[in-house]
């Protein structure tokens, strides 16, 4: 079975050296105009992490003539490239040199800093562009099999290597079903562990094609990078829906390569009023607590949540309050029943 994989995937690696031959027959090489690539000095590559290599990349910006100065370009893409499939032999700096002529870029993988390590340890790595048209310039001259984008990378004993290149089109992030429903946001779970390749509309498709009446889907981004998260949010046109959802707990995302086993929450909202308060006394509180069992699904203060919660068959239920992107978290409680 094994030898069968291996036969396959070098036949399919043929197949890209081929391709690779007779693009290469139309094209010399790749030219960037000035304007796109203002200077081909190459950020550092021993970053830690996204945010710092921001933080360099904005001041690279203040040496270089920047791209938004041509205000007509819209940005289509993310500026983070995965790349798959790497030689492993190949380094950061080698990776750096297959690229480098589309724009500055960095390079970087999950605990790249923690690892201190040159060589991305599982065969892939990210490539973090400068700028969004350096992305468009590298889709531009990618080879295209089998539904998937290659480029082609060399390392000291592997030349020519055909590497995945997947891009994220920002286009992807949102899904609307139904524009003419307003959308609820106490009709909207929070989808954890979502895959990266999976965008708004699929995500939207398998949670209808399970729940029905979504109207809505999303992928949460970061907001510098613009790429996802691994998280998604989805509201619904209907309560039963929605509880029919949250009650499930958790979901089966299966779409091509993708089959994943991912959790499903209740999405909670900022600075709510107490619905107990407002019930009672038609004046909320501030409500940190959000209880997502399906016989509460409500905002509490803490003194309702603590009042409601001792009766009999509640007392168990746990409080979820709001945490880093927009994740909702189950925290513990301790009761107070002397009130």
């Amino acid at each position: 079975m094994d030898q069968k994989l291996h036969h396959q995937q070098h036949q399919q690696e043929q197949q890209l050296q081929r391709q690779l031959h007779q693009l290469l027959q139309h094209q010399h090489h790749l030219t960037i105009p000035d304007q796109i690539v203002p200077s081909t000095r190459l950020l550092t590559t021993s970053v830690p992490d996204d945010d710092s290599i921001i933080r360099q990349q904005q001041l690279q910006k203040e040496d270089c003539n920047p791209v938004a100065a041509t205000s007509q370009h819209v940005e289509k893409y993310s500026r983070k490239v995965f790349v798959g499939g790497l030689p492993p032999d190949i380094d950061d700096e080698e990776i750096s040199v297959s690229f480098q002529q589309f724009g500055p870029l960095v390079v970087n993988w999950p605990h790249k800093a923690e690892s201190k390590s040159f060589f991305p340890p599982k065969g892939y790595c990210f490539l973090l562009f400068q700028y969004e048209l350096s992305v468009q310039h590298l889709l531009d001259v990618c080879v295209f099999n089998e539904g998937k984008l290659f480029w082609f990378v060399s390392s000291p004993t592997i030349k020519n290597k055909p590497v995945q290149i997947r891009v994220w089109n920002l286009q992807d992030s949102d899904f609307v079903l139904d524009n003419s429903l307003p959308l609820d946001p106490r009709k909207t779970i929070f989808v954890g562990g979502v895959p990266r390749p999976l965008k708004a509309v699929e995500l939207a498709t398998i949670i209808d094609r399970l729940y029905g009446g979504v109207c809505y889907a999303g992928i949460d981004t970061d907001p510098e990078l613009k790429y996802p998260k691994g998280a998604g949010r989805v509201a619904f046109s209907n309560q039963q829906s929605y509880i029919a959802a949250v009650s499930a707990r958790f979901v089966q995302l299966q779409h091509a390569d993708i089959d994943k086993r991912v959790e499903v929450k209740p999405y909670v909202l900022d600075d709510q009023l107490c619905d107990e308060c407002n019930k009672t006394t038609g004046s909320g509180k501030y409500a940190p607590f959000f209880c997502a069992n399906v016989t509460c699904l409500q905002y509490f203060c803490e003194n309702c949540w603590s009042v409601v919660h001792a009766r009999q068959g509640r007392e168990f239920h746990k409080p979820l309050v709001k945490e880093g992107a927009d994740r909702p978290r189950a925290m513990p409680y301790k009761w107070r029943f002397n009130l």
